[in-house]
């Protein structure tokens, strides 16, 4: 096994363990435009990508004029619940990735834990992965981009922030992992990538940007 400068491992769920960003966007997209908030794809990317409902209901009231009506976010529960048992895979390099590792791991989230628990079954890595979930929904009160839910989760597994990294996607998340300390990557594995995505990571802060998993883990391997 692999063992590299860190004691734990956080990972983010959307877009870092799941590729479900374009699903759960698109969701998003085509529900808003359906209430009277015309919205793309790439405008739920650019605006909703890596935050809570409880954090995405304001700027959908605030765009909207008006407050998000009853049921929107139990139907996008409900739709992206449906596609992912159908179409929900893991980001590429997942798995190979976890294989060669000894730290200690967990998921830290802005998604509930049903919606992850889910995507874990659907692509077979709920037994492999084997570590904790905690979620901005359950654990913490303010969500990323603060940095209370990588802390609480740091405290819970024993761990002290400068010996732990994390891996984010979002430029929300990679401001909550080094606003608690942390070591951040920015990983560009998943489908909803676009063209300057690493360059927002890294202006969030991100301490080093990949494109896939691989090239992460040689340089955990490097950094040893």
């Amino acid at each position: 096994m692999n063992r590299g400068p860190f004691d734990l491992i956080i990972f983010d769920y959307d877009g870092v363990i799941a590729d479900s960003e374009l699903l759960n966007n698109a969701v998003m997209a085509e529900l808003l435009s359906e209430i009277g908030l015309p919205t793309t794809l790439d405008d739920a990317l650019a605006t909703y990508l890596g935050k809570r409902w409880l954090d995405c209901e304001p700027i959908i009231a605030e765009r909207l004029g008006a407050p998000c009506p009853l049921g929107v976010q139990d139907e996008w529960t409900r739709r992206c619940h449906d596609r992912a048992q159908r179409d929900l895979t893991a980001v590429a390099g997942f798995d190979a990735f976890l294989a060669g590792r000894d730290e200690r791991r967990c998921i830290a989230s802005s998604s509930p834990p049903d919606w992850i628990e889910l995507g874990l079954r659907c692509f077979g890595a709920h037994d492999a992965f084997a570590g904790p979930i905690f979620s901005a929904a359950v654990h913490v009160s303010r969500g990323k981009p603060h940095p209370d839910l990588f802390l609480y989760a740091a405290d819970a597994m024993k761990a002290a922030p400068q010996r732990t990294l994390v891996i984010e996607d979002s430029p929300t998340g990679v401001l909550a992992g080094a606003a608690a300390g942390m070591t951040v990557v920015g990983l560009c594995a998943g489908g909803h990538i676009r063209g300057d995505h690493p360059e927002r990571l890294k202006l969030a802060g991100a301490h080093q940007v990949f494109d896939s998993y691989a090239d992460l883990a040689a340089w955990i391997t490097d950094a040893a």
